[in-house]
């Protein structure tokens, strides 16, 4: 019942959200972003143990992965775009892999992060059921590495659209393989009010940043 209840609250709580942020589209208001304030904000005021809301949350986390292949739909009906654009679009996330992994590790060494920090930090680009087995393989501390993943998704949902503006970033493949290279599966979500065609040159990115970031993270971490 308790599980049940968790669930059951979750949703509710994101549709209301979302309804809000419909209603009023400020960045701050996204449903992923605000919803997660909110819970953890219920929990504390509640002194709800973390364990007892996940016997129910656990089963909203494992649709995740069911989530992310959704995405294959999209990419089926645009695949012709996909194709005409192969070279630019697998060039683009391959310098974003690249720029974020060499920022972060530069930013790390200047800030003197523990060296399992550096390695939990290096997939925060990749979506999360990637992510975490690769920061397992290359000595990371796999939940440590999810709230980055989070939070990396959170600034470019929020953060996004204000950096579309000021650079005048307008056109489909350039807002999509931007987000999706930088902030996985919820930034991707964010391009979903961009239209069809934004929406899935996202999902083409984070899927390429997921598939060459499983071979490329690792390897990278033997050169630092």
């Amino acid at each position: 019942m308790i599980a049940f209840m968790m669930v059951i609250g979750t949703i509710v709580l994101f549709y209301v959200m979302t309804i809000v942020y419909k209603r009023f589209t400020y960045p701050l208001l996204i449903p992923i972003f605000s919803t997660t304030i909110l819970i953890v904000l219920i929990l504390l005021i509640s002194k709800i143990p973390y364990d007892t809301y996940m016997s129910g949350g656990k089963w909203i986390n494992e649709l995740l992965g069911p989530a992310v292949v959704s995405m294959a739909y999209p990419l089926y009906i645009h695949r012709e775009k996909i194709y005409n654009y192969k070279g630019p679009i697998l060039l683009s996330v391959l310098i974003a892999l690249f720029s974020g992994l060499i920022s972060i590790t530069i930013l790390s060494k200047l800030l003197s992060f523990d060296e399992h920090v550096l390695l939990s930090l290096l997939p925060k680009s990749i979506t999360s059921p990637v992510a975490i087995p690769i920061s397992e393989a290359i000595g990371g501390i796999p939940t440590l590495t999810a709230v980055f993943v989070i939070f990396a998704g959170l600034v470019g949902a929020i953060l996004g659209p204000s950096i579309f503006k000021v650079f005048r970033i307008d056109r489909a493949i350039s807002r999509g393989i931007s987000m999706g290279s930088a902030s996985h599966g919820i930034g991707v979500s964010k391009l979903g009010e961009y239209g069809e065609e934004t929406l899935t040159m996202g999902s083409v990115s984070m899927t390429l940043s997921a598939v060459l970031g499983s071979f490329v993270c690792p390897l990278f971490t033997l050169l630092i």
